[in-house]
């Protein structure tokens, strides 16, 4: 007997929305086999209540510290940086509300989109520093990032961003796939000695923490797993999500992050995510507030062109490299976790118009005052709930856009609720790593290289760069020496290395191919089309013929004869 969610499924399906998000039983040629309306629906909910993007604040915005000596004891400087993060809640829900529906609009994808959680500390720490003690102004930081958005769209638009992305070996695209995952639950990260070691501590047994780096846990000693919000996490948004999940009830992963979140809030418990501190009774008097609206105080427009600085060039170009790797093994990765990316051009559909988003994204944020806005991994939430179709992405934008006004409900999701989810989710991501090539070390250090250092230093750019500096070392002197031996000197199982190809379809996007009429097909939407057409062509057992007249006149049609 069909439920309701059945029903609602079929008529979607059959209807205007469901051809254009190539919903399964649209009748689109290239409808997604097992997408459900209800489905992206929950998955977008799941993708969305997963991000938290406060970070920013730490940068201390526009504020302007007057304290002769410490700014930790100038209250009216406090009072600023406190209306800043009110600001960013604001700001980082509105532009993540508008990218993430036009990712989900234009590009039908499943991924959402927001400031990125390496982005946005690499961002505060490194460009502008703790409280403004970096080499550039945060006004001045904004101004490097609006213009690196206009940079990538051009970029994107002449489709240099994808041929990048794609002539990157194969297994160190999988292995950034394998090593992103973030924390929330801090277990780990409470040694003075390794750095890694068991942390969990309670605030009380804590020793000092690192001043150098503002975002690094506590330190706990011997006394380490006694905070009971860490067990909290563990149990009921890590273990008892996994149990729903095998029992396949549906929205497990929100599920978890919601109940969580509810034993998270009463302020007289030890879990509780409004201690009777000077921060937690600020965080409880926002909680109580329900729904509310902040308009942008400090951050709105606050960008200073000071492009004659070259110290603003410097951040430009740094932003560059880093947003370009970050947001190309985040979105490579969640594509091919959705099962979006064809394995004969390694391209994935729209993809043109997925980094144009984005790049559009990252300029408009930086006018509302946020880092680079990029493909977050906390998608892979939403992906892992089944959502394989734009309305994810779309659902993900429109609660954004409600969270705008019910920002202190949102904002007091604890970080150890949905970081048992993205535990989760991370266990199903690194199936990646099957599938790179261990065989050959040549192939397989790099890989393992870019798994560690993406979740040690917290950021996938970093892995990326470490695996492709480690893959061009290694292999490159095995090239030198094989063109200076004529090929008599190689490693005894070289035959087993991973062949490096640049994939078929060029560096030139299918637009510009079109515009500038040369013999190349028509696609309706999909740049991996003519790919999809010799595959099917390999299965029919038929052969193509391209000598038809009308290609002197016409993009190429191909016309199929059987054999």
């Amino acid at each position: 007997m069909l439920t309701f969610a059945d029903r609602l499924n079929a008529q979607v399906a059959d209807s205007a929305v469901g051809r254009w998000f190539r919903l399964e039983g649209s009748g689109h040629a290239r409808e997604r086999e097992g997408s459900r309306f209800m489905t992206d629906i929950r998955a977008g909910i799941t993708t969305w209540i997963s991000v938290n993007a406060s970070i920013l604040s730490d940068s201390g915005g526009t504020c302007v510290c007057e304290a002769a000596n410490n700014c930790a004891t100038d209250p009216t400087y406090l009072q600023c940086i406190q209306e800043v993060k009110q600001d960013l809640i604001t700001s980082t829900a509105a532009m993540s509300a508008l990218a993430s529906v036009l990712m989900g609009a234009l590009a039908n994808l499943p991924v959402g989109m927001a400031p990125g959680m390496g982005l946005n500390a690499y961002f505060t720490y490194s460009v502008v520093g703790y409280h403004g003690s970096g080499f550039i102004t945060y006004q001045e930081a904004l101004a490097a990032v609006f213009l690196e958005g206009w940079i990538f769209f051009i970029l994107s638009l002449l489709g240099l961003r994808q041929w990048l992305a794609r002539i990157m070996p194969q297994s160190l695209v999988l292995a950034v796939g394998a090593g992103i995952a973030s924390g929330g639950l801090n277990v780990i990260g409470g040694d003075t000695t390794n750095l890694v070691g068991l942390g969990g501590c309670l605030e009380s047994g804590t020793l000092t923490p690192y001043d150098w780096l503002p975002n690094m846990p506590y330190f706990c000693g011997t006394q380490v797993l006694r905070s009971p919000t860490v067990w909290l996490g563990i149990f009921t948004g890590g273990i008892l999500t996994i149990l729903l999940m095998l029992y396949r009830v549906k929205g497990s992963l929100l599920i978890g992050i919601f109940i969580t979140s509810v034993i998270s809030w009463p302020r007289n418990t030890s879990v509780t995510y409004f201690p009777h501190t000077d921060s937690g009774d600020q965080l409880f008097e926002f909680f109580q507030q329900v729904v509310t609206w902040h308009p942008l105080k400090h951050v709105g427009n606050a960008l200073d062109y000071n492009y004659g600085n070259g110290r603003v060039w410097y951040a430009l170009v740094t932003f560059l490299y880093v947003d370009i790797l970050d947001t190309t093994g985040t979105l490579y990765s969640m594509v091919k976790f959705a099962g979006l990316r064809d394995p004969v051009t390694l391209d994935f559909e729209n993809s043109t118009i997925a980094y144009c988003v984005d790049a559009f994204s990252i300029s408009m944020g930086a006018l509302v005052g946020t880092s680079p806005v990029t493909a977050f991994i906390e998608s892979a939430t939403g992906i892992a709930e089944g959502g394989k179709t734009g309305i994810t992405a779309i659902v993900t934008g429109l609660l954004f856009f409600v969270s705008v006004f019910f920002a202190p409900i949102f904002a007091s999701i604890p970080p150890w609720a949905t970081g048992g989810a993205l535990v989760v989710v991370g266990s199903l991501m690194i199936r990646n790593v099957r599938d790179i090539n261990w065989d050959y070390v040549g192939d397989a250090v790099p890989a393992f290289l870019t798994i560690l250092f993406i979740p040690l230093s917290y950021n996938i750019a970093y892995g990326v760069i470490v695996g492709v500096f480690s893959y061009v070392i290694i292999n490159g002197f095995v090239w030198i020496v094989a063109k200076l031996s004529n090929n008599t000197i190689m490693p005894p199982n070289y035959d087993a290395s991973e062949p490096w190809v640049v994939p078929p379809g060029g560096i030139v996007p299918t637009w510009i191919k079109i515009l500038i009429n040369r013999n190349t097909q028509l696609i309706e939407e999909s740049p991996s089309e003519y790919a999809f057409q010799v595959r099917q062509r390999h299965h029919s057992n038929i052969s193509v013929d391209t000598t038809s007249q009308e290609t002197a006149r016409t993009p190429q049609k191909l016309t199929f004869h059987e054999k």
